[in-house]
């Protein structure tokens, strides 16, 4: 039987096959999380080392110590194209325990907000800052389509900022990218 070939006597179908894989390959990795050089990062997972890094149990000690009450503290977290908010956890919550949040703005409008026309702010300015929130969870899991994620959704009252300039989120050294997922990924539902 005879196969078809190419000019350098490959078959046709190894060649198909092979740039199949080639161009999945590149699709695929432009959604990729964000990663770090430390050993026993999987997908959507914080590297193996990152609770127990020096500067994360210090940060942790310090969260500890927090004032209790009916508030969440939020990361804000901007990935271009998606519709998720960032991350929020209850006081003396590490952020380990965080939760990525699509926002309801039914009450508030979240603090990003800002005029599509006239405003020198662009939607996302505010990546890495941190807030204090106040607000409820629904009980309702939106679906994102450009992350792929199930995302619970918090449905937002009042914010104040507390720092433009928190530091690192899960880890020193982690790696952001405006076309990145989060390193952490929420729970499947």
């Amino acid at each position: 039987m005879k196969h078809d070939t190419t000019r350098a006597g490959f078959p046709a179908h190894a060649l198909v096959c092979s740039l199949l894989a080639f161009t999945s390959t590149l699709l695929l990795s432009s959604c990729t999380t964000t990663g770090s050089s430390d050993s026993g990062t999987g997908a959507g997972n914080l590297p193996s080392s990152a609770l127990s890094h020096p500067a994360v149990k210090s940060r942790n000690a310090q969260i500890a110590m927090e004032p209790t009450g009916n508030y969440y503290i939020g990361r804000r977290w901007w990935t271009d194209g998606t519709r998720f908010w960032g991350y929020l956890r209850k006081p003396r919550q590490p952020w380990s325990e965080a939760r990525l949040v699509i926002m309801n703005e039914s009450i508030m409008k979240q603090p990003d907000r800002v005029p599509e026309v006239g405003s020198d702010r662009t939607h996302g300015y505010d990546h890495n800052y941190e807030y204090r929130i106040w607000g409820s969870f629904t009980g309702t899991t939106v679906y994102d389509p450009n992350s792929n994620f199930r995302i619970p959704e918090f449905r937002l009252s009042k914010y104040e900022l507390i720092t433009d300039n928190p530091g690192f989120l899960f880890w020193p050294g982690e790696q952001y990218g405006t076309r990145r997922l989060p390193p952490k990924h929420p729970a499947t539902f």
